[in-house]
């Protein structure tokens, strides 16, 4: 009869190459060293930015998803890519050119690059796609280009608007609308850039796949809730504006100011129970 020898089996586990944890830890720090400034200014931009406010907690999410993968990591044999080098590399090329050309995405987003570049340089193309959702995660730490921003803020405002005035004037409140601007019997609402929805569109889209990832094993469904935070956050902020013409018929006061904002935030938690609220939709679809 065989006998098993429990000593060989150690012994194999020992010898079985692991990820250059050191390394990795040195490789961060450099990182960290090489784009400080950067990365300065992004929290800088955390602070004092109202869409970016959720940016503090995109590390930390991220970060600790890594964490749970941590047993994945350390059961896969490492294989150093030297592509992941010059993938590092070249995100320090793109730190400079966009610090000289002024172009502040390009420049932050450098250091998402090189990160995935010593991701892939140190453990190789399967420890890049056991972090590929993470590090997607880290996207959501940079604003929208100014470019892309532009393009977008004043359709929404439009549509926003538009809205309005067509839930307004059904509701037997008289309201002239010049562009983004909506006249009403006892005031003048003016739907700004800051009330385009884009703030909420991206914090939305950032905790629902935060959501997906930790209540649903289907990788599939993340973007499926990604999708629907589009029209969702499109309506909740039609609906937003609706509310404060709405309401200031009735009270100035109440549209502007803490009332304001505080509107803001409660038709925001509205969007983020109707994302939950699809997710099981879906799944009741599916089950039966």
């Amino acid at each position: 009869m065989a006998t098993y020898d429990g000593s060989l089996l150690e012994d194999t586990i020992a010898t079985q190459p692991r990820l250059a944890w050191p390394a990795m830890a040195w490789f961060s720090a450099l990182l960290i060293a090489c784009y400080a400034p950067l990365l300065w200014a992004l929290a800088r931009q955390w602070a004092t930015a109202e869409d970016m406010s959720h940016g503090f907690f995109v590390p930390l999410v991220a970060g600790y998803i890594v964490w749970r993968k941590r047993g994945e990591l350390a059961a896969i044999k490492p294989s150093p890519n030297y592509w992941g080098l010059m993938l590092a590399a070249w995100g320090g090329v793109q730190m400079v050119l966009g610090t000289l050309a002024a172009q502040v995405f390009i420049a932050e987003t450098a250091f998402l690059v090189s990160l995935a570049g010593a991701v892939l340089f140190l453990g190789g193309s399967r420890a890049l796609k056991i972090l590929a959702f993470p590090l997607f995660l880290l996207a959501f730490m940079f604003p929208i280009p100014a470019i892309v921003y532009a393009h977008l803020t004043l359709p929404l405002q439009l549509f926003a608007s538009s809205v309005a005035e067509t839930i307004l004037n059904a509701l037997g409140v008289p309201v002239l609308r010049d562009g983004n601007v909506l006249e009403l019997a006892s005031q003048r609402l003016s739907v700004v850039e800051a009330c385009s929805g884009i703030r909420s569109l991206v914090s939305l889209a950032f905790l629902a796949l935060v959501y997906a990832y930790f209540f649903d094993r289907r990788v599939w469904m993340r973007w499926v809730l990604l999708a629907a935070t589009v029209p969702i956050a499109i309506a909740a902020n039609a609906a937003r504006v609706t509310l404060m013409g709405l309401i200031g018929e009735y009270r100035t006061d109440l549209a502007q100011g803490f009332m304001h904002l505080a509107e803001g935030w409660m038709l925001f938690v509205t969007a983020l129970a109707l994302v939950l609220l699809f997710h099981r939709v879906v799944n009741r679809c599916l089950t039966s």
